[in-house]
């Protein structure tokens, strides 16, 4: 079925009133995606609570850095494409200059709204004029890669994998392609192109990920990073960030991701004329189920190998 008329608004069931968990503690707010039964998938219900939150972290004065961080076992498995929450027929009150999607025909349904909560949403959080820090544990797979990209630093549990798989759904890559700019292209394309896991040693080699510490000191040391960060003039943070990010886009990311969000687009409208879904027929226990037994078959091969 086509995500146009699936699910219902009607249909939507949240476990949660409260997707993201908000603290503040010597300086730091301590923004907390709160979905661990389904291992943090977004949907829009958090996306735009995650956005209060970070808005409400801009607002605080008190506030001197930003750590962005997943309840439960995983960081996040990535967008919301079959939990009883899916939303993705719901209207917001939006926060950036586009209309609801709600009432758009065809590919300007998705087209609409992922300007909006995916690519508009982690652009604007990038330029928060606050250090941020993502502190990843578990899985951090495809929509998941793109909260933790547009974090200023990201602290990783030695358990923690990067992904992106949805080549398999016919679609390059989520929709803040960040890919060729955190990794090296050919790694990128190796990356995208067999959508297999990457360790965060692995990550760490390219630059991808500053630190890597075992799972139970990964708070210890995201606080210790924030607390520096914290400690930093607070303008001086902010130049620093906006002076690497502009050479980033001197290298042109910001027109890269227009390019690629519109072939992610035509892959969506593919979809929707050969099978009738925009994700290829796939969901959420699918795409589970494929990552899992390739990660499966990964360790048979690296088993034999080492015997």
């Amino acid at each position: 079925m086509s995500d146009l008329v699936e699910p219902r608004t009607a249909d939507i069931v949240y476990e949660t009133e409260e997707p993201v968990r908000y603290e503040t503690i010597d300086g730091v707010a301590w923004i907390t995606m709160n979905r661990p039964a389904f291992n943090n998938a977004q949907n829009s219900q958090m996306t735009y609570a995650l956005d209060d939150a970070f808005q409400r972290a801009v607002n605080d004065d008190a506030v001197r850095a930003i750590v962005l961080a997943g309840e439960g076992k995983h960081f996040s498995a990535g967008h919301d494409i079959g939990t009883p929450g899916r939303d993705v027929n719901k209207s917001f009150e939006r926060r950036l200059l586009f209309g609801d999607h709600v009432n758009k025909p065809a590919a300007e349904f998705l087209y609409t709204r992922e300007q909006e909560v995916y690519l508009g949403m982690c652009r604007r959080w990038r330029d928060a004029p606050k250090p941020t820090v993502a502190m990843v544990q578990g899985a951090c797979i495809a929509g998941g890669l793109m909260l933790a990209w547009v974090c200023d630093l990201i602290i990783a549990s030695e358990d923690a994998f990067f992904q992106d798989p949805v080549v398999r759904m016919g679609i390059p890559g989520v929709e803040y392609f960040a890919h060729a700019f955190e990794l090296p292209p050919r790694i990128a394309k190796e990356f995208l192109l067999l959508g297999e896991r990457m360790s965060a040693k692995r990550a760490e080699q390219f630059g991808m990920v500053n630190r890597i510490v075992p799972r139970d000191g990964l708070r210890a040391e995201t606080a210790a990073v924030a607390a520096k960060l914290a400690a930093q003039p607070r303008l001086g943070a902010w130049l620093t960030k906006q002076a690497v990010n502009h050479v980033e886009e001197l290298r042109g990311k910001r027109t890269a991701m227009d390019a690629v969000y519109h072939m992610h687009h035509f892959a969506h409208a593919q979809n929707d004329l050969t099978v009738g879904n925009s994700i290829g027929g796939l969901d959420g226990k699918a795409m589970a189920a494929a990552n899992k037994q390739q990660a499966a078959e990964a360790a048979g091969k690296k088993q034999a190998g080492d015997a």
